[in-house]
């Protein structure tokens, strides 16, 4: 009976500490790194209309964000807003790219793509050069020596480059998900049959 009355208080215990988690989740509206890891995994599905909306809000909330910015550089290449991508890909690129390496070859990258699809190559295969120098994985798609036409595919469709935000790497989230009620529901609903059952002849 005694291992019985721990389990229930351990349930107990866990519907308390519920709503505490759930505050701490709610205090994540304010971190810009909850809407940074949200856009990178919304941008991973391929959802890139929701990444740039949580990207923003993590921008708002600090606007010297170099991996947001870069970030946005890449989803901005995949939604097609090229100049838009550029001058993100800028913000990071105009701070000191001692700190954040693969930050700023991701933003070179991004920049790369941009221009590649704008047409102006020479321009992108200097963005690519600098990329690579910083990133040495990061490897240029194949370009015509020409200019090349609108209406280019994105590097998402393309096999042989990564898609332009996959450099920009997540980082660990520090949100914790809250106990679901059902789960608390059930887990005392089961504590409760099975005390009961315990006290049966």
């Amino acid at each position: 009976m005694h291992f019985k009355s721990i389990v229930l208080f351990m349930v107990v215990g866990l519907l308390l500490i519920s709503p505490v988690l759930a505050a701490d989740d709610a205090d994540q509206s304010e971190n810009p790194w909850y809407w940074y890891n949200k856009a990178v995994d919304l941008a991973y599905a391929g959802q890139f209309t929701e990444a740039l909306q949580a990207n923003e809000k993590a921008l708002a909330l600090n606007q010297s964000f170099p991996l947001a910015w870069a970030n946005e550089a890449g989803i901005l290449v995949q939604l097609g807003r090229y100049d838009d991508a550029i001058k993100a890909a800028d913000m990071v690129l105009s701070v000191n790219s001692t700190y954040l390496p693969n930050t700023y070859a991701a933003a070179y990258y991004s920049k790369g793509d941009a221009l590649r699809l704008l047409g102006k190559t020479s321009e992108a295969k200097a963005a690519y050069a600098k990329a690579s120098e910083l990133d040495p994985t990061l490897v240029a798609p194949d370009m015509p020596s020409g200019t090349v036409p609108s209406g280019v595919p994105s590097l998402s469709s393309t096999p042989s480059a990564p898609p332009a935000s996959e450099p920009v790497q997540a980082t660990p989230s520090a949100t914790r998900t809250p106990l679901s009620l059902a789960v608390a529901i059930g887990a005392v609903m089961i504590a409760f049959v099975w005390c009961r059952q315990g006290r049966r002849p």
